[in-house]
């Protein structure tokens, strides 16, 4: 589960990437074994080369000291950092490996920004990266790129379309995992089928007082148009 200081770091480096130029996703299973990396970007530049960059974000001391193996596989690479993490292991960062230092916007000045920021805060460069030759195949990293990207399309997709891509027999299997957590019968309000049936008769009633109301409608009409009809008839009767 991601701290809500590693989302910030990983949506304000989204968003460094992106005004970079580049193009840019999370969470890359790297090829030849080496690893998942953070955040990997890939850009192609003016002489029509392409410029990949790795970042691994670290907001703890024992996170930095993970045994997860670190993916730096691209021409440049960073850490991604708290300015308090950087400071304590700023010595034990390799030479050729870049820093970027997250800082938090002021909550104040967000208040006063006549458009809300699109990242909770702003990175800047603490230490340059030096570039080294790509450490894996193009070819399968750029196929695992593309897979990624993939992955966070379908994930939006899904959103987007909600519970329509399920069918009635999953959400059934859910509802019944979610009654079994266990009944409330002083809340029946907090039971989540307690509120489906209440919520379904409720529908139910409104649709049916919906219909009749209509009828109702339909059936005076009808009976204006018949009392017209019979107006003259009446007439030469008297």
């Amino acid at each position: 589960m991601k701290t809500k200081l590693t989302l910030q770091l990983e949506s304000t480096l989204y968003q460094y990437c992106l005004e970079q130029g580049a193009y840019v996703v999370e969470e890359v299973n790297m090829p030849d074994d080496q690893g998942i990396v953070d955040t990997l970007s890939y850009q192609q530049l003016a002489d029509g080369q392409i410029e990949w960059r790795c970042y691994e974000l670290k907001v703890t001391k024992a996170d930095f000291h993970s045994k997860a193996k670190l993916s730096f596989i691209g021409h440049y690479n960073y850490f991604v950092l708290p300015q308090s993490l950087y400071e304590q292991v700023q010595a034990e960062i390799p030479t050729h490996v870049g820093v970027l230092i997250y800082r938090a916007f002021d909550q104040q000045a967000v208040d006063l920004a006549p458009q809300p920021p699109r990242a909770p805060g702003f990175l800047t460069v603490a230490k340059k990266a030096q570039r080294q030759d790509l450490q894996v195949a193009e070819g399968p990293l750029t196929s695992h790129f593309i897979g990624s990207l993939f992955r966070e399309v379908d994930k939006a997709k899904r959103v987007q379309k909600g519970l329509q891509l399920y069918s009635d027999d999953q959400l059934y299997k859910e509802l019944r995992k979610r009654a079994r957590r266990g009944y409330d019968v002083y809340d029946p309000e907090a039971n989540l089928y307690d509120r489906f049936i209440d919520e379904t008769q409720t529908d139910a009633v409104t649709a049916l007082q919906t219909e009749l109301d209509a009828r109702n409608a339909e059936y005076q009409a009808l009976k204006l148009k018949y009392d017209a009809l019979q107006a003259p008839n009446l007439g030469d009767q008297l």
